[in-house]
């Protein structure tokens, strides 16, 4: 045998066992995800003995404690409090939404306010109902036809997108920067239909914030159900004089301290390099954060658990990240930004899962820095998973910072269709997760941070 068949032999079958050690390694992580993960229970643990964690109230306060615990009992070698200050916005009362035409007995609307809305008082307030369905409808009718009432912006979830997260982009402007937009001409008030397909009466919920360059001044802003938006789209058809009375008592008070929280394996070759995956810990007051993003929480702490207990060794540090304040400020993401940027911490890639714990489908691999190259390189290791949906492009509202830094991102993608079924209301609970398809996210997570730290080039 002449020396190139020699040397091609030996290249092969090099390559063939690193190939098989990695199956091996991604197959007993998905091992220890199906048969011996504390997903689920954290989950339930999160979910049903804390509940809602919104930024700045007690149960956030308790979820930091919970997830320090967690982090060590998955393995880490360190677990790190990084400050931050976070915004405290209290509901108060429920809110009261009714449709009042003379003559009739009033029709009450279910609805939620929405984050970090200013309320109406006790003395709630009534006037008539203009329905728009585009920020150029409502310029057109202008101060004359608007002032003194309560918008309203009747703008449907579009079925035809194959991704629901590009219908929820698509409408959420109006959730975000709707009152501000009434508030310009003159309106009290601004109701939203909820960013969902679903034809139920769960009004979805979600932040606001008010925009002073398009108007200084502040008015409530509420998410109406899909039946509710419904009928009062149906009511001020038919009679012009229809009026609703809205109520609510939501305040802003005082920032309050809280901090992500960060779980760390140390590195045995670059442990100055770090890989990081994580979601966001907050979620909103009125459901359990059960998918948004209890789900998240709970896959990539376990990861740590799932490298220490399939025996890895990572050559980098890897690091499991509970953000907080995702929902209503996005302080954690840059708070964390902020730490490795003061700390000159490198990081090779960085993963948020924040879509849900269902069927996973793969991942949006950004292009810097050759980590889109890196991971096609791999996609066939999730072939056996269905997990090897493989696409340019990925993030996370928790990773802008880190963004901008220069890290390259990836968004895990699970399948969802269903998720702005429950996405931001009381129906997000623990009752709504596969405990099969959350695992199965979780070692998808835990398999390419695994492949990364193996072949990333330093």
């Amino acid at each position: 045998m002449n020396k190139f068949l020699c040397f091609l032999f030996f290249v092969t079958g090099v390559r063939f066992q690193a190939q098989d050690v990695d199956s091996i390694t991604i197959r007993n992580i998905y091992n220890h995800y199906l048969s011996n993960s504390a997903c689920y229970s954290n989950l339930q643990h999160l979910t049903k003995k804390i509940g809602g964690r919104l930024s700045g109230s007690p149960q956030a306060a308790q979820a930091v404690d919970w997830a320090k615990k967690a982090m060590y009992a998955a393995g880490a070698d360190t677990v790190i409090l990084q400050p931050c200050m976070v915004p405290c916005w209290v509901r108060g009362k429920k809110e009261k939404c009714e449709l009042r035409i003379k003559g009739n007995k009033p029709l009450a609307l279910n609805c939620t306010a929405l984050g970090s809305s200013v309320g109406t008082g006790i003395k709630g307030i009534t006037a008539p109902v203009v329905e728009v369905h585009s920020f150029e409808e409502l310029d057109k009718l202008g101060e004359k036809q608007i002032r003194g009432k309560i918008v309203f912006f009747n703008v449907f979830f579009n079925p035809n997108n194959i991704r629901t997260g590009t219908s929820y982009g698509e409408t959420v402007k109006y959730r975000g920067v709707g009152a501000s937009h009434a508030a310009k001409f003159g309106a009290v008030a601004c109701l939203v239909r909820s960013m969902t397909s679903v034809a139920d009466d769960e009004p979805h919920t979600g932040n606001m914030k008010y925009d002073s360059t398009i108007s200084k001044n502040k008015i409530p802003a509420v998410a109406l159900s899909y039946i509710a938006a419904d009928a009062l789209h149906k009511a001020v058809a038919q009679n012009s004089a229809a009026t609703v009375y809205l109520e609510t008592h939501c305040e802003n008070k005082p920032d309050v301290l809280s901090c992500n929280v960060v779980g760390q394996i140390n590195g045995e070759v670059h442990p100055e390099k770090f890989i990081i995956a994580g979601g966001h810990l907050d979620s909103w007051d009125n459901g359990e954060g059960a998918h948004d993003d209890g789900a998240g929480i709970v896959q990539t702490i376990e990861m740590l658990a799932a490298i220490k207990r399939s025996g890895i060794r990572p050559r980098h540090s890897i690091r499991a990240v509970a953000f907080m304040n995702e929902e209503n400020g996005l302080a954690g993401g840059n708070a964390y930004a902020a730490y490795a940027k003061q700390h000159n911490e490198q990081h090779i890639a960085a993963l948020e899962t924040d879509a849900g714990g269902y069927t996973p489908r793969g991942f949006g691999v950004d292009t810097a820095a050759g980590l889109y190259d890196l991971v096609m390189k791999h996609q066939h290791h999730f072939r056996p998973y269905f997990t090897d949906r493989i696409e340019p492009g990925g993030g996370g509202a928790d990773l802008i910072a880190l963004e901008k830094l220069g890290v390259p991102c990836i968004g895990f993608e699970p399948d969802t269709q269903r998720y702005f079924d429950i996405h931001h209301t009381a129906a997000d609970t623990f009752d709504k997760i596969n405990k099969r398809e959350l695992e199965l996210g979780g070692a998808a997570i835990a398999a390419l941070v695994y492949l990364i730290d193996r072949y990333y080039q330093n």
